[in-house]
């Protein structure tokens, strides 16, 4: 992966070397964010709920959100008068999609996308209920969640790349200005040169680094670890960081194995991490910059200079090329607008 037409963003390269209750009480949210309900049917999301963060391992953000969906669910079923999973209907769940997408008093109407994973944990619970015996049938079977239109990974260019990582490094205010200056930017070229996710960068402990062979051992969705590259700029930005900044930034807190430390000597958050890009995307007056734009941005790069999907879907950690392939679109997007715009007989 060393040339222009190797899997390596252009100009900056990466080197690989229960139990039921029976009371009939109604729904209310309970202190952990889950629904409490003293129903057989409130034990049953409960339950489901357990299976998927004990066994499924399911991410904190994700299981938050099926807790969520599966609470707004659970109190439509209630006030339809159920009160067991076995008495829920297709026509029950229809209601709810239907629901979703008109929205109500209380909740604004959802768009495909977000009712479409509505829908997903929906039928995930009922898949569960009917595997585990709490019930006969399935009436979530059949009922399809609605297509999202089709949204294009946003990326930048490599000049706009190139543009954020200069805002990262320069600022720099007195001594800790210059640390936390060094701190953004290995930060947002170790991003860029690997594609990991915010999450996973922030993630990483110093030695889950290995900087002589130019890699690093990140921890996935699902808790799936992965190697990601760490090409030539983001090693030295890294080097520099840890050799310059981050003994700084640890005086201010109690020592710890995190690779990326905040202001008072503790792990860098997600939201930390998602706020340094946002200022350095004001400074290079960048819109729309989102904490997947440089993983979008170093995917497109890669098929832009001839990365096989397949090389990109392992160093994105995609499950499936399928996922991947929207980086595709991109691309042929490109080179449709390159021959619109430059073949004498692209338009009539």
């Amino acid at each position: 992966m060393g040339s222009s037409h190797s899997a390596t963003p252009p100009g900056r390269g990466a080197q690989l070397s229960p139990s039921t209750t029976t009371g009939r009480s109604p729904a209310r949210p309970g202190t952990d964010g889950e629904a409490h309900d003293d129903t057989p049917l409130g034990s049953a999301v409960r339950t489901y709920l357990g299976h998927l963060a004990v066994e499924r391992g399911l991410a904190a953000n994700t299981l938050s959100s099926y807790r969520r969906d599966l609470r707004r669910y659970l109190a439509a079923l209630t006030g339809r008068g159920r009160t067991a999973i076995d008495q829920v209907t297709e026509d029950d769940v229809r209601e709810f999609l239907a629901g979703l997408r008109e929205g109500d008093a209380d909740h604004p109407p959802l768009s495909a996308g977000s009712a479409a994973r509505a829908v997903v944990a929906v039928r995930g619970l009922h898949r569960f209920a009917l595997r585990e015996g709490l019930t006969g049938t399935d009436p979530a079977r059949e009922v399809k969640p609605p297509t999202p239109p089709r949204r294009l990974p946003k990326a930048i260019s490599l000049d706009e790349v190139e543009r954020l990582l200069a805002a990262a490094a320069g600022a720099a205010e007195g001594a800790a200005g210059a640390a936390r200056a060094l701190r953004d930017s290995a930060l947002l070229e170790l991003l860029y040169g690997s594609g990991a996710r915010i999450s996973e960068a922030v993630g990483l402990d110093v030695d889950d680094l290995d900087l002589d062979e130019g890699f690093a051992r990140v921890a996935g969705k699902g808790g799936k670890a992965r190697v990601v590259p760490i090409g030539d700029y983001a090693r030295r930005a890294v080097e520099s960081y840890l050799v310059r900044a981050r003994p700084e930034l640890a005086r201010a807190g109690r020592g710890g194995p995190a690779l990326f430390l905040n202001a008072r000597g503790g792990r860098l958050s997600r939201q930390g991490a998602w706020m340094v890009l946002r200022a350095a995307a004001e400074r290079a007056e960048l819109s729309e910059v989102s904490p997947h734009t440089l993983r979008h941005s170093f995917a497109t790069h890669l098929l832009d200079g001839g990365a096989d999907v397949r090389v990109v879907q392992e160093l994105l950690g995609h499950a499936s090329v399928t996922t991947t392939q929207v980086y595709t679109l991109v691309t042929v997007q490109l080179l449709r607008e390159v021959y619109a715009t430059s073949h004498p007989r692209a338009r009539g």
